[in-house]
């Protein structure tokens, strides 16, 4: 009986032993796993050194600020969102897709954006659409939209920067707008739209174009009563030249 009990107890121990060897190495292998259903609430895409490439994620796991990825802070003033970001071969953020809605107390607040960034910088492409209700007020804009971006910034250095600027802004609005002014005649921070291709807030389907400082300079396009008009416009936002003209 003696011998019988300790063969019992080594073969359940070798049983339990195998079995999770065989668990473990299931997951190990270099074939693919197939599920019909996953529930889970975010996934970071690897390389095999460990490179962030994709982030696929909810709301609640977003990663903004408290949270470095491939050893960068992520950016602390960026709403939670589900969606996606991209990271490059260096590590860097390149660009991303979220998206939200929801309704409020008179209405509803919605909008989607996939964008792509300059090397170690923001965004030079972003298609955008933002869908707001108030009451009886609907607005809805639809567009394309190609961004210049100053040549020297550095993701690190902007969030630096940002910061700064932040408490300037609060404590003294005259150093602020001297303090911007520097940093973008350095060409570190600023930016500005170029070419959007889409509806505006106003209802205009068209083409628009703006100078290096992100003002409007001319469109081509339709207005909500599907009247066709193409203007023209100074750097101070005056009409030169239109088509038909008033």
């Amino acid at each position: 009986m003696n011998k019988e009990l300790i063969f019992l107890r080594t073969f359940a121990a070798t049983a339990a032993i195998s079995s999770s060897l065989l668990f473990f190495s299931s997951f190990k292998g270099s074939g693919n796993q197939q599920f019909e259903t996953i529930d889970v609430q975010r996934i970071n895409i690897v390389e095999a050194d460990g490179t962030v490439k994709l982030i696929v994620t909810n709301a609640g796991l977003f990663p903004n600020g408290t949270e470095k990825i491939n050893g960068r802070p992520t950016n602390t003033d960026r709403k939670k969102r589900a969606g996606m970001l991209f990271f490059n071969e260096d590590g860097l953020e390149c660009g991303g897709l979220i998206y939200d809605g929801e309704k409020k107390e008179n209405g509803h607040s919605a909008g989607l954006s996939l964008t792509f960034d300059q090397y170690n910088g923001d965004q030079v492409m972003q298609l955008l659409t933002t869908d707001s209700q108030q009451g009886d007020e609907r607005y809805v804009s639809s567009s394309l939209v190609f961004n210049d971006r100053p040549a020297k910034e550095t993701q690190e250095k902007t969030a630096e920067i940002m910061r700064e600027l932040s408490e300037l802004r609060k404590n003294d609005p005259e150093a602020f707008k001297k303090k911007y002014a520097e940093y973008q005649s350095q060409e570190l921070i600023g930016g500005a739209p170029r070419i959007m291709l889409g509806k505006s807030r106003s209802q205009n389907n068209g083409l628009f174009l703006f100078d290096d400082r992100g003002m409007p300079r001319a469109m081509f396009y339709l207005d909500k009563n599907n009247n066709p008009k193409l203007e023209a416009f100074d750097q101070n936002g005056n009409v030169t030249s239109s088509w038909p003209e008033k």
